[in-house]
């Protein structure tokens, strides 16, 4: 079996992504990498491979691919749209310097990546509904823009270098494992907590921001799928829309009302965050991933929400 390296292994994707890898790959081919140790991600530092990689240091990078003799990278290491909104610089210090590094280091040692891009990608002057996989892409957000440099450097890694470099564009991920890290779409993460614990939420977002969603299970199988998929049918490679859920707060909090009656939501709205939700599509048109590779999303809203209240709801129960 092929070494595979996360960067980001402890993030929202990586902390799930990990074990999906390792139980497919074997524990030992699958190392788990992040800039610093965190708190309730001890099952990933101490039950297989681990190492302290921060992506803006090149060398190191070098180190372990070299010391693992790694042939292929999940880089998830990133941050995130309203992160990056409070601190710019540091934004792109790790998500195109650390890029730029891994693309380096992965040409010497031919290493193929995945590269996820974001929904973040496109901006006001994109179609808002089913927004088309080749379309416009000026992106008002330091995120974003971080995000459409990325897939231009990935594709002229690719074309220059024939590095096998694949990729997604995700929407907003909603995971019933670990919470997310600072971007635009975590209330629809948030929701569900406070659902399960305090019976109400207060949202960031207007009610009717639409916004595409996606649900963990089918972002790692979706991820892994395209990674395995034959690069003769290809054609664009590191910049697949995908979609999944198409929902607004308002919608969401009415489908969790159906299992928790008395839930109530409130709207203390984030002008910062509103503003990078009204720049995005309300729905994209992911039909380039179907034909291409197969993408095809097992959780609709209905389903995903009984999962996350049935899983998350058993895990703090626990925790309790």
């Amino acid at each position: 079996m092929e070494n595979v390296l996360v960067t980001g292994a402890l993030g929202q994707i990586g902390s799930e992504l990990v074990p999906y890898l390792r139980k497919k790959h074997g524990i030992n081919n699958v190392i788990a990498s992040a800039r610093r140790a965190k708190e309730g991600c001890e099952y990933l530092i101490e039950t297989g491979p681990f190492e302290l990689l921060d992506i803006t240091n090149r060398e190191k990078i070098a180190a372990v691919i070299k010391k693992y003799r790694v042939k292929s990278v999940y880089h998830l290491a990133s941050l995130l749209s309203a992160t990056g909104e409070e601190n710019p610089q540091a934004l792109w210090e790790v998500n195109m310097n650390g890029l730029i590094n891994l693309l380096e280091v992965a040409r010497e040692h031919k290493c193929s990546i995945f590269f996820p891009s974001s929904i973040a990608v496109f901006g006001p002057d994109s179609p808002k509904d089913k927004t088309p996989q080749d379309t416009i892409t000026r992106p008002t957000s330091i995120y974003g823009i971080s995000k459409i440099s990325g897939e231009l450097l990935c594709d002229y890694y690719h074309n220059r270098y024939g590095l096998d470099i694949r990729g997604l564009r995700y929407p907003g991920v909603i995971s019933s494992a670990a919470l997310p890290g600072g971007g635009t779409t975590d209330y629809a993460v948030h929701i569900f907590y406070d659902a399960i614990k305090h019976g109400k939420y207060t949202c960031f977002l207007e009610e009717n921001s639409s916004i595409d969603m996606i649900y963990m299970p089918d972002v790692l199988e979706g991820a892994v799928k395209l990674m395995e998929a034959d690069p003769e049918k290809l054609k664009h490679r590191n910049a697949f829309n995908v979609s999944a859920i198409t929902v607004t707060p308002r919608e969401l909090s009415a489908e969790i009302k159906k299992h928790i009656p008395d839930f109530s939501i409130a709207y203390d709205i984030d002008p910062v965050r509103q503003a990078i939700a009204d720049s995005w599509p309300n729905s994209l048109d992911d039909s380039a991933a179907r034909a291409e590779w197969g993408w095809d999303p097992q959780y609709n809203l209905k389903m995903m929400t009984e999962d996350m209240l049935k899983v998350l709801g058993a895990r703090l129960k626990k925790a309790d």
